[in-house]
């Protein structure tokens, strides 16, 4: 036998098989020469991607009794084929490529992925899945060794889950740069991302089936969503995660975390029960109070700003404390909720944003107001450049994303004489400012804890009886 050949092959009726690019380890076969292309138990078939560059994503269930146990996978599609089944009936079956392994050795097949239910095994091979130093014998079981399925409850099956391409949506109504960049960055990555308007979405609700619609269409599964509603919509656009959050779609952030966030006096509420420090804040409701939620929070100059601000806008310094009388009673007389906030000097109009995803600080900027404007905020003119931080602000932003529950959030703080205070937590942080200060690829992070959260996770035993 040539050195280059490999060495001859006996194969069952039935055999252990592991395939490789699907992370399905183990996994029970039956050989059947009479069926020329393998056939794999798969639900939730569903074709996605370009003409050009078809992908498939399915659920592959290799534990026979075990629907509830499934493993997303995806592949590229390599044909749509009719295949006539034993009974006869004939179907269209996609049919993707993949590495079969048997015994520790390794070669390429072709499948097409159906539905085995009702069959033993869940897997079944093809004549041209079978090598020429394959030979079979069709009267014994598990010739070469046996695997078991205990490998689907230990954390090796998730860790070594291979990377899959992944079906994502962006809820936006803005092309801007934060949006184009989630889409650049995913199909540089090798996922299908959708930019979805979050007002033209509507829902179905309800115990069954919930879903959700849009331009006349029920939208698909995907793997997860990517939230950039602005403040205008919050109630809406939260409504709208919360309903993908129900059919169990992976939300980067959720609608509790969001709708916390843009709620200026809940989120120091939170801040403060989650003893993260902060300036001084007071609220009151009755024009009757105003001169007491000013001394609550001390000395001018002080800061006004309103419940519903964004971007530096309905924020104003009051120099004094006569000056801080006056901006309560003008907000008052618009009927406008407002917080009274001390004025931290020593921060001398800069702030510090530090963007946290996946709970932990991924990269920070320093933000300096434009000459004479004591916010730092970019949208009103402010600068910015990359800054390294400390250990107790890198802690404190981490703890104040934590406290929202937010897997992306941008924190800003700013550095007092008391350490650092936390300004805001922003649930939707552009990408464009800290990424152009810091050169770093902050939306490849982001994708980066996305494709780690998707990974299958590891089946709980049943307990023996007795």
């Amino acid at each position: 036998m040539a050195a280059d050949q490999p060495q001859r092959m006996q194969i069952e009726w039935e055999e252990w098989i592991g395939l490789q690019g699907l992370g399905v380890p183990a996994l029970r076969a039956k050989v059947d020469t009479g069926a020329r292309t393998s056939a794999l138990h798969a639900s939730d078939i569903e074709v996605f991607g370009s003409q050009a560059k078809p992908k498939v994503r399915f659920n592959v269930h290799p534990i026979p009794g075990r629907e509830d146990f499934r493993i997303p996978c995806s592949a590229s599609l390599v044909d749509r084929r009719e295949v006539a089944s034993s009974n006869g009936e004939k179907e269209l079956r996609c049919v993707i490529s993949s590495v079969l392994e048997v015994a520790g050795e390794t070669w390429p097949i072709e499948i097409t992925l159906t539905d085995r239910s009702n069959m033993a095994s869940r897997m079944l091979l093809g004549r041209t899945a079978l090598r020429d130093h394959i030979s079979i014998v069709a009267t014994e079981r598990f010739q070469q060794p046996e695997l078991t399925y205990d490998v689907y409850s230990t954390a090796r099956m998730r860790e070594g889950a291979p990377r899959r391409d992944l079906r994502i949506c962006v809820l936006s109504r803005e092309d801007n740069y934060s949006t184009r960049r989630l889409v650049e960055e995913g199909e540089k990555r090798g996922h299908t991302v959708e930019v979805i308007n979050t007002t033209r979405c509507y829902m179905a609700i309800n115990a069954l089936s919930p879903e959700v619609h849009y331009d006349g269409k029920r939208l698909p599964r995907y793997d997860a969503v990517i939230p950039r509603i602005g403040a205008s919509i919050t109630s809406y656009g939260a409504a709208i995660i919360r309903q993908f959050e129900t059919i169990g779609t992976h939300c980067v952030n959720g609608a509790a975390g969001i709708t916390a966030s843009r709620d200026k006096l809940y989120a120091h509420q939170l801040m403060a029960r989650a003893r993260i420090n902060m300036p001084n804040t007071a609220f009151a409701s009755s024009p009757r109070d105003n001169a007491n939620i000013i001394g609550l929070v001390g000395t001018a100059p002080l800061i006004v700003k309103l419940l519903e601000s964004t971007q530096g806008k309905g924020v104003v310094l009051a120099e004094t404390k006569k000056a801080a009388e006056s901006v309560v009673d003008a907000f008052r007389g618009l009927k406008a909720s407002f917080l009274v906030q001390d004025f931290v000097k020593e921060a001398a109009g800069e702030d510090i944003r530090c963007l946290v995803i996946g709970g932990r600080v991924v990269a920070s900027m320093k933000r300096t107001g434009a000459e004479g404007d004591f916010r730092s905020n970019l949208h009103r003119g402010g600068s910015a450049k990359s800054v390294r931080i400390t250990k107790d602000e890198r802690e404190t932003a981490i703890r104040a994303a934590k406290a929202f529950d937010l897997n992306m959030a941008g924190v800003d703080l700013l550095r007092s004489d008391a350490g650092p205070k936390v300004l805001e937590v922003n649930s939707s942080p552009g990408f464009e400012g800290i990424e152009t200060s810091t050169g770093k690829n902050i939306v490849g992070k982001l994708y980066e804890t996305i494709e780690a959260r998707v990974r299958p996770m590891p089946i709980r035993r049943r307990k023996s009886a007795g």
